[in-house]
């Protein structure tokens, strides 16, 4: 593992060991045992899309680790202003030890991964949300002990969110259902890696992708970059929202997840997020502790 660019290029096997070393690192962190295992270690983190989560939980996450992370906005860098995506990659890569960037195409991603020399996090890209993803099969395994055999739903936009859980669900053995509308499907690299799998669904009926799930997660029907569509989107999702009506399909003890932030009243009701606060939240917090998973064996192995 010398990157995470997406959840397809990590084996089960991989992800596993990141999720136990999340567990370890957050068991640690809660019982004040100090893990400075990236002393000396920086961490350039590039943003081309603003943040809430992803900023504050890898600048506390390297913190934490001892390291130093440094924000560089879009705006401050050369690579903001023309210069190619390759150039900057081989700049970074002779001041820091690693680089996590958010931003909008994959290609940017895969771009710096290809021309660095050093460790390329995936901070979300209009493709794939790696990091968010780990923490979600991160907080499932907490409440329900094990992956294996539950049954994941996804209700909404086939966005970076879709792709990157139905990727993660399948290979850590999960039946994924997901359910949205015909034109705002998963992406086609998506949907041919999920063909081969029999545990996979995918309808236009969330109350059909919903019978018998253990987990329920949706995400906003428009994204950051999407502004100038919210009222074609908000057409297009009638119907595709996480409520009372949905959540009688799933298991009794079904849980909620949402990546944030969350608008209630369009892909959630006030009430199911305010019932499943608790699981939402301890998500948003395990964003900390899988990425500081992904930064210890990606960064703490370097010479």
């Amino acid at each position: 593992m010398k990157h995470l660019l997406k959840m397809l290029d990590l084996t089960s096997g991989e992800i596993t060991e990141i999720l136990n070393l999340a567990d370890q690192l957050k068991y640690e962190q809660k019982h004040g045992i100090e893990h400075k295992v990236l002393a000396g270690k920086t961490l350039g983190m590039i943003f081309e899309k603003a943040s809430t989560r992803t900023r504050v939980s890898f600048e506390v996450g390297m913190y934490q680790l001892g390291g130093l992370p440094l924000f560089l906005s879009a705006n401050d860098l050369q690579i903001g202003r023309g210069e190619p995506v390759q150039d900057t990659a081989r700049v970074l890569s002779r001041y820091l030890d690693g680089i996590m960037i958010r931003t909008f195409k994959q290609s940017e991603v895969d771009a710096l991964a290809q021309n660095g020399t050093i460790p390329v996090i995936n901070g979300l890209t209009d493709f794939a949300h790696p990091c968010q993803v780990l923490a979600d099969l991160m907080t499932i395994r907490e409440y329900k002990g094990s992956l294996e055999g539950l049954k994941l739903c996804f209700i909404g936009d086939g966005n970076n969110m879709m792709n990157s859980l139905i990727v993660g669900g399948l290979k850590m053995k999960m039946e994924v259902a997901v359910a949205c509308p015909q034109d705002y499907r998963p992406s086609p690299i998506v949907r041919d890696f999920a063909a081969v799998h029999p545990a996979f669904s995918m309808t236009t009926d969330p109350m059909e992708a919903a019978k018998g799930a253990d987990v329920v997660i949706t995400d906003v029907w428009a994204s950051m970059g999407e502004e100038d569509e919210i009222e074609k989107r908000r057409k297009a999702f009638q119907g595709y929202q996480v409520n009372d009506e949905v959540l009688a399909q799933a298991k009794p003890d079904a849980m909620v997840l949402h990546c944030l932030p969350a608008h209630r009243g369009e892909e959630i009701t006030a009430e199911v997020f305010e019932k499943h606060a608790k699981e939402i939240f301890d998500e948003a917090e395990n964003r900390l502790h899988a990425q500081k998973a992904v930064l210890v064996k990606l960064l703490g192995n370097q010479s």
